[in-house]
């Protein structure tokens, strides 16, 4: 069934992610601060709203798609009270928990329903449909929301009410990260035993090693020839995005008083990275900067 959507939000992630909706057959209008990614967007079809309250107008249901929890709830202050009663607002941003939860309840205090729906999979799951969108809220809201979700990704989880599916995004992302630093020191590790990035490769790939990281994201150009490590690190998934929800998983941890040794130092590992030599670069080419303070040459 086709449905009048509104999608703020159309930067790497949110623009394929509108495009999408519009190629199942959904009516989108979209929105961004950006002139040049409103364009991209309405030049494969999403119709362009002057501002985000016209976007939400007349929808049936408002996805948005922003960098961090602060400006989700800046723009629910501003657009609950622009859509119809009852209209379902699902936001796929990554953000904390306790931000979720404010969000949906902003919405539902306005007469709205809400969902938080996060994803997995970065901008090449974002274009080929093949995200994965880990939902909390009601069942209802889910049931609704679920051909939208579809229409975007290959996997979509209902994980529990408000705010679960922040957590589950939170808690998955923090074993991605882990699980690529210990990628990443292995193969420098085998480099230095003269161990090619090939054979390692074919050895842990079809082991007990196996993993996301490895097999999809390799650190290292070669044995996965789509992997951003043969694009000269250009993102997928940037490192600046890959420490925000490691940042997010931190302080859930110690305000949970969770004691998660390798998420916090993970965390501040890719904060560092970040901040310098991986601020436009893909979150695997983190193996660089091992492999540079091992003392070898990039």
């Amino acid at each position: 069934m086709s449905r009048t959507v509104a999608f703020i939000g159309l930067g790497h992630m949110g623009g394929p992610m509108a495009v999408n909706l519009v190629k199942a057959g959904h009516r989108v209008r979209g929105y961004d601060l950006s002139p040049a990614s409103l364009k991209a967007a309405a030049d494969a079809g999403v119709e362009p709203a002057a501002s985000a309250t016209e976007a939400v107008a007349g929808a049936e249901v408002v996805i948005t798609m922003l960098p961090a929890g602060r400006q989700v709830l800046e723009l629910y202050q501003d657009i609950v009270g622009a859509a119809r009663p009852g209209t379902l607002f699902a936001d796929c941003s990554t953000i904390a928990v306790a931000d979720a939860r404010t969000a949906h309840s902003r919405a539902v205090s306005a007469g709205m329903r809400a969902l938080d729906a996060p994803v997995s999979g970065g901008v090449v799951g974002a274009e080929a449909a093949t995200l994965t969108f880990m939902a909390g809220g009601g069942e209802g809201e889910f049931a609704e929301a679920e051909p939208l979700l579809a229409a975007m990704g290959r996997k979509v989880v209902h994980c529990g009410g408000a705010g679960a599916g922040q957590a589950a995004k939170i808690c998955n992302n923090m074993i991605l990260g882990i699980s690529m630093i210990a990628v990443s020191e292995a193969f420098v590790l085998g480099e230095s035993l003269g161990l090619s990035h090939q054979a390692l490769y074919d050895v842990a790939s079809t082991a007990s090693g196996q993993c996301w990281a490895l097999t999809v994201n390799c650190p290292v150009p070669g044995p996965v020839p789509t992997s951003p490590a043969n694009r000269d690190y250009h993102p997928g998934f940037a490192a600046p995005l890959m420490a925000k929800d490691l940042g997010l998983a931190a302080d859930a941890a110690r305000s949970g008083g969770v004691r998660a040794e390798l998420g916090l130092r993970t965390a501040e590992l890719y904060a560092a990275y970040a901040a310098g030599t991986g601020a436009a670069e893909d979150f695997s080419g983190i193996v660089r900067t091992i492999r540079d303070q091992s003392g070898e040459q990039a």
